[in-house]
């Protein structure tokens, strides 16, 4: 480890990003000298305030649009995009120049992610960036704000810790730790956000914890932020006579959370406005319209006095003052339409509901297409009914005849917790699951402030890996593997038979390497090559070099598939190589594959593919 004098975390999230630290000379034991750093950005156009929260919003600005230094940083005189507040205050009046959503569209591998595709229905004479681009630039904004506030100490030279949700697949947290280090942050590893999250519950307890958690406890971590759900589970296990926490399992990656719940009330407010009169709204104005209720449900979930904002639907002519457009959006609209929309009282078999796709589409983030996160997290704690099982020193209070996995305790994270009323229909909703299914009630676990949680959990397990804290254990959230054809003659109608190779058991830890895969595979060297990948966070015991003939539902999910070119030193591109597979995973977290040859010394490294989905 570095000389660093302090551990960073970073929350790179899908609304907001927040920077907590610890100072590393200052905290012993239980004893943790942490901060959150206020974040210097333009709020309003020459504007410049510090606030604990970076929006996750970038504002790309016509030729002459705005004044001279509108956007002036203490660090950057002329700035060529607004970061942050002003950015989603800009995007509110002009939704077509601004970027919000990146991390979304960063783990979105049906789409080259490298390339200037967003904002994504712009047009042609607004500059677009791309996933990849957008992410450096909130990093860049972060960097340079902890810079100007600490020069003798760089963010370059210190333990940084950036979370990811925990269902990012590889591909995904690759190119995050590339826009760590485009922003010069070479020194930083990845940590998924539900571990961050009880992280900062654990730190925040002040050596507590161990009184409010025994063995055979298992925790529910429920964390619904700007675009995604995050679901895990930690089982309480006991080693030596210590208490110690290991995450058992990992939901999908569902794309559900405040960017849809945005929608729907913009929906709703839209519906209010036409049915008062001749008003049609069109797709500008419902962007418009989507963003101010962004902030009117903040608003209203953050400040229990407001029983009503305002909102103002910009004109699409001239008279923009005149022509607006008015409404509001009530306390009450906001609770019905979240509670009863996403979050309905279902029975513990509920399973999302999934609807036929029409074969023609838009171009746009692979949105869950059930909105009930009550009914995703159903699904969840059935499918991970037997994940303790194998946890070493863990006592299991299961009732004979479970349906799912009881949680014992619930830790919320997320913007979305900000109302207490969500938090309250979630707990009672896995309450009723539990008695109908003959279990107790679950214990909510009481976190810090939501919005800076992960930040914090993040700075947190920086200083933990200096061997001066408790370390949730863990390893990766999947079993992996590499698909294989059959070598088979052709066959009108049919493809041939798919087999899958595990390549990487569940939870190897980071910084390991698994044993080669037995079985040997002939790969192309001097061309480009690809591999079908698939991840399963339910098949816990395989081992490296199980191969699946068959598999359920949902037993494994397709991953972006991993490009490879071999050199052809010494032989004629297109020759195919006798190559068994080795896989690891770094110290990032990410997952890397080796093709190692029949014959010779060689050791050819697996790239995993960040352009998947670029179409030719």
């Amino acid at each position: 480890m570095s000389e660093a004098t302090y551990s960073v975390g970073i929350d790179l999230g899908t609304t907001h990003c927040a920077l907590s630290y610890v100072d590393l000379d200052l905290s012993e034991g239980e004893a943790v000298a942490q901060h959150v750093l206020s974040l210097p950005q333009v709020v309003a156009p020459g504007t410049i305030e510090e606030r604990s929260l970076l929006p996750s919003f970038l504002y790309l600005p016509g030729a002459s649009e705005l004044g001279e230094g509108a956007l002036t940083l203490p660090w950057d005189e002329a700035p060529a995009f607004g970061v942050g507040e002003v950015a989603r205050t800009l995007g509110a009046k002009t939704p077509i120049r601004v970027v919000s959503s990146a991390k979304s569209w960063l783990c979105h591998g049906g789409v080259d992610r490298l390339a200037p595709i967003l904002p994504p229905h712009a047009p042609e004479e607004v500059t677009k960036v791309s996933p990849l681009q957008a992410s450096i630039l909130y990093l860049e904004h972060l960097r340079d704000a902890w810079n100007a506030g600490h020069p003798d100490a760089p963010l370059d030279e210190q333990d940084v810790v950036i979370t990811v949700p925990a269902s990012f697949d590889p591909a995904a947290r690759e190119l995050t730790a590339e826009a760590a280090r485009e922003a010069g942050l070479d020194n930083m590893v990845l940590l998924e956000e539900p571990q961050a999250a009880l992280y900062s519950w654990i730190q925040g307890t002040e050596g507590t914890w161990r009184d409010q958690v025994s063995v055979g406890d298992v925790i529910l971590v429920v964390d619904v932020g700007g675009g995604t759900t995050d679901l895990s589970l930690m089982a309480v296990a006991e080693r030596e006579g210590s208490l110690e926490l290991h995450r058992v399992a990992v939901g999908e990656h569902i794309l559900l959370g405040g960017d849809n719940m945005d929608l729907a009330l913009a929906v709703a407010v839209r519906n209010k406005i036409e049915a008062e009169g001749d008003k049609s709204l069109d797709a500008w104005q419902l962007g418009a319209l989507t963003h101010a209720c962004r902030g009117a449900k903040e608003t209203l979930l953050g400040d229990e006095s407001v029983e009503a904002v305002p909102i103002v639907v910009p004109s699409r002519g001239r008279k923009l003052v005149g022509g607006s457009i008015r409404s509001e959006l009530t306390r009450a609209e906001v609770e019905s339409l979240l509670v009863e929309g996403f979050f309905p009282e279902v029975g513990s078999d509920a399973r999302p509901k999934a609807r036929t796709r029409g074969a023609l589409t838009q171009l746009g983030l692979p949105y869950a297409q059930d909105a009930g996160v009550t009914r995703h997290l159903a699904a969840f704690l059935a499918r991970q009914l037997h994940a303790t099982e194998d946890v070493e020193g863990f006592e299991p209070r299961l009732p004979e005849g479970a349906t799912f996995l009881h949680p014992t305790a619930i830790l919320f994270n997320g913007g979305v917790f900000q109302s207490g009323l969500l938090e309250k229909r979630v707990s009672a909703q896995i309450d009723a699951w539990l008695e109908a299914d003959g279990g107790e009630p679950a214990r909510i676990l009481e976190g810090a402030r939501l919005d800076l949680a992960v930040a914090r959990g993040a700075a947190y397990y920086g200083y933990v890996r200096r061997g001066r804290g408790v370390r949730i254990r863990g390893g990766t959230a999947q079993a992996y593997y590499v698909g294989v054809e059959a070598a088979m003659p052709a066959v009108p109608g049919m493809e041939p038979p798919l087999t899958a190779i595990c390549v990487a058991p569940f939870g190897i830890e980071e910084g390991t390497r698994a044993d080669p895969a037995p079985q040997e595979l002939g790969l192309v060297v001097g061309e480009p090559v690809s591999f079908r990948f698939f991840g399963s966070s339910v098949r816990r015991d395989d081992a490296v070099g199980t191969v699946l003939e068959r598999w359920r539902d949902g037993e494994l999910e397709e991953l972006p598939e991993i490009q490879a070119t071999l050199p052809a030193e010494g032989k004629t591109p297109g020759d195919v190589v006798p190559v068994r597979l080795q896989a690891g995973v770094t110290e990032v977290g990410v997952l890397e594959l080796e093709a190692i040859p029949r014959k010779g010394d060689e050791r050819w490294k697996v790239e995993l593919e960040v352009r998947a989905g670029e179409q030719e």
